[in-house]
C-alpha cells in the first residue's frame, strides 16, 4: 500500500459481508450501544466501506503523482493522496473507538481496479484513472448520503461529514483534468455489479496483523480526527 504500519488492536466487530444484499436487509439493526448513539449494522458497514474506498484508492493516487502525463493528472494523485490519508486517519479513530475491525486489503473488485490501472500507462492510464475514480466516488457519496440522513452515532456523522468533503474533493479534481468519460461513469455509477457478495467484501485483517497505515504527505495539513458532538 506504500503506506507506514501499526499493530492492531485486535479483531473487535466485522461485518460478515459489506454489500448491498446485507444492509438492506436490516439497517437498522442495532449492534451496539456506545456513549456517542446507537451503533448500526449500516453505521458499521460504512465505515468499513470508507477504509476500504482509501485503501485502493491511495496507491493508484500515487502512482498518478509519478506516472501521468499531465500536470494535472500528476496534481490530481497527489490530492488522492492526501485525502485518502487524512480521512483514512480519521476512519481508524472512529473504528478505535467503537469496536470496529478494519480490513487491511480493499475488496476484490476494488484490487482489480487497481491491478487494471497498474497495467496501463500513457494516456489509456490518465483516462481510466479519472472515470474509475470518478464513477466509485459517485457511487460512495450515494452511500455517505444515506449515512448522513439516518445514523444516530455522533462519530459516523462526523465520519461522514469528512467523507462527504473529501469524496466531493476527489471527484472535483478527476473532473478538471479533463479526461473523465462521463457516459462510462455513470454506467459504471448506476449499474449493478452483478459480483458474488465476496467480490464486492474487503477481507477481514489476519489476527495480530499489523494495521496497513496510509500515510499522509510530508505537507498534508488536513485534520484526521472526527470527534463526537
Amino acid at each position: 500500500m506504500g503506506g507506514a504500519l501499526s499493530m492492531t488492536l485486535g479483531s473487535l466487530l466485522y461485518p460478515s459481508m459489506l454489500g448491498v444484499q446485507k444492509v438492506s436487509s436490516a439497517p437498522e439493526r442495532i449492534v451496539a450501544t456506545p456513549a456517542t448513539g446507537p451503533l448500526t449494522a449500516a453505521d458499521q458497514d460504512f465505515v468499513v466501506k470508507v477504509r476500504s474506498a482509501g485503501l485502493w484508492e491511495y496507491p493508484v493516487g500515487q502512482k498518478a503523482s509519478k506516472k501521468g502525463t499531465t500536470k494535472t493528472v500528476r496534481n490530481a494523485g497527489k490530492q488522492l493522496v492526501a485525502g485518502d490519508a487524512s480521512l483514512d486517519a480519521a476512519v481508524r479513530n472512529v473504528a478505535n473507538q467503537l469496536g470496529i475491525a478494519l480490513p487491511n486489503q480493499p475488496s476484490p473488485q476494488q484490487q482489480s481496479f487497481e491491478t487494471r490501472l497498474n497495467g496501463e500507462s500513457g494516456k489509456q492510464f490518465d483516462t481510466d484513472m479519472a472515470t474509475t475514480v470518478r464513477a466509485t466516488n459517485g457511487q460512495l457519496l450515494t452511500t455517505i448520503a444515506s449515512i448522513r440522513s439516518t445514523t444516530r452515532n455522533s462519530l459516523v456523522r462526523a465520519l461522514a461529514d469528512q467523507a462527504n468533503d473529501t469524496v466531493l474533493d476527489h471527484i472535483t479534481i478527476v473532473e478538471k483534468t479533463g479526461l473523465v468519460d462521463f457516459a462510462q461513469a455513470l454506467a459504471q455509477e448506476t449499474a449493478s455489479p452483478n459480483l458474488p457478495a465476496q467480490a464486492l467484501t474487503p477481507p477481514p485483517a489476519v489476527a495480530g496483523q499489523p494495521q496497513v497505515v496510509l500515510t499522509p504527505p510530508a505537507n498534508s495539513t488536513a485534520s484526521p480526527s472526527p470527534t463526537a458532538g
